[in-house]
């Protein structure tokens, strides 16, 4: 069935839904409610509150919240998206170090429903990702209502829809929406995630997390301290010790360490046969290229690379070089911190050294929790799927989220696919 076909079916249980809120809400819809907001020197500034009518809210403008728009798009559902920032994928604009690439090959990374240029080359980087995520938006003529960061959502049992009360940050209007569908596309990367360590508050240089961390041009002869070995955390580390700084790096969790060919060979062989033959291949690959790097301090996990994904979300580490600069002596790898006294970190071991900045590429943390006050069918105590993958996206009433199994932008995809579908089911059964 074509769009235009879907609009004329669902256009009269679309205008009934509406009209049951309408009436929920003794017919107050879009009444101006004031608020009073603090402002500067002292003064008041009085903001108003409207009300409007959604069949489903998508939270956040990043690839997938794009992603679920396209494919609600893709079936004529109607749906308002809202962003806290002032852009899309504000992550990818604005919190991406320069020289980042999309770790896997592109046709592990495309959205639903448009491909990436002919000419694309095979590792995407991070300004062509952007560039594609702005065609997205085009394409499919997404509208995210920017500065609108969500404050309460909750599901009313007695209209059956969710209240959702948001701000405009710019404004101060407070604007509550009443959806039947609310969609969790926040992400997983929603705040810094920033470990705990004794003496951290009081360390008198740089202490920065990667998500500003642009170049290490910044930072010759200085020493610089990375502490995280995942994807970020290792290309950060080999980027400062491009650009002259004395390098350091915490590794304390095994980890698989790949070639970005080795991961998009592994990634289609696993199509067609087992997962663990194919891990068993890429651990033996991987030996034969990068050697035993036990002497250098990094340990490979007892499980294989597509399996511990699988099992935990976590990434192997694609290579752009940083194993050789261990090697060479040019990246030193130390262990976990104990404390930190001034500018000198003492390590496990007992192991001192002293820095001129710290780099914290520790990930980040989800929060969904802070404002979807009765999620709990779908997320856990730190705002991440309570389901495993691949029944994680959905929850009860109406809940969904996208771009939470740690799949990246596959997952992603699929997410969004799934939901879009899943709410056409849902209207389906309304309207019979």
């Amino acid at each position: 069935m074509n769009a235009q076909n879907h609009t004329y079916m669902y256009a009269p249980l679309v205008k009934n839904i509406i009209h049951t809120f309408h009436q929920a809400n003794n017919n107050n819809q879009f009444t101006p409610k004031p608020r009073i907001t603090p402002y500067s020197n002292s003064l008041v500034a009085i903001s108003f509150s409207m009300e409007e009518e959604t069949v489903v809210l998508i939270v956040g403008a990043g690839p997938a919240g794009l992603a679920t728009a396209a494919c609600l798009t893709q079936l004529s559902i109607p749906y308002v998206i809202v962003e806290r920032e002032d852009c899309s994928a504000s992550l990818w604009r604005n919190r991406a170090y320069d020289r980042l690439k999309l770790h896997l090959a592109k046709e592990f990374c495309e959205l639903p429903h448009m491909s990436y240029p002919k000419d694309a080359p095979t590792y995407i980087p991070k300004d062509q990702f952007v560039k594609y995520l702005d065609n997205y938006i085009e394409c499919f003529n997404i509208q995210p209502r920017y500065h609108t960061a969500i404050e309460s959502c909750m599901y009313v049992e007695g209209t059956k829809h969710w209240a959702i009360m948001a701000c405009d940050k710019v404004t101060s209007m407070v604007v509550k929406y009443n959806a039947r569908f609310v969609v969790v596309a926040s992400g997983e990367n929603s705040a810094e995630n920033i470990p705990m360590i004794p003496g951290l508050n009081y360390f008198p240089r740089e202490v920065i997390h990667s998500s500003r961390y642009k170049s290490g041009s910044t930072y010759s002869r200085k020493n610089v301290l990375v502490v995280g070995c995942g994807n970020s955390g290792m290309e950060i580390a080999y980027d400062l010790a491009a650009h002259g700084a004395n390098t350091s790096i915490v590794v304390r969790s095994p980890v698989h360490v790949m070639t970005k060919e080795l991961i998009r060979l592994g990634m289609t062989l696993v199509q067609y046969l087992p997962v663990n033959v194919v891990d068993s291949l890429l651990v033996k690959m991987s030996n034969f290229v990068f050697g035993d790097l036990s002497r250098h301090g990094i340990v490979r996990p007892k499980i294989g690379p597509l399996l511990l994904k699988s099992n935990t979300g976590r990434s192997a580490v694609i290579d752009v070089g940083t194993v050789g600069l261990i090697k060479r002596g040019m990246i030193k790898v130390l262990g976990g911190i104990s404390k930190i006294k001034g500018n000198i970190v003492e390590f496990e071991g007992r192991d001192k050294r002293a820095f001129d900045a710290i780099i914290f590429a520790t990930g980040y943390r989800s929060t969904a929790n802070n404002w979807l006050k009765n999620g709990d069918s779908m997320l856990n105590d730190d705002g991440m799927p309570k389901k495993r993958f691949p029944n994680h996206w959905k929850g009860a009433n109406g809940l969904y989220c996208a771009g939470l199994a740690k799949r990246g932008l596959a997952g992603i995809a699929m997410d969004a696919k799934n939901i879009a579908n899943d709410i056409l089911s849902t209207i389906d059964s309304m309207s019979t």
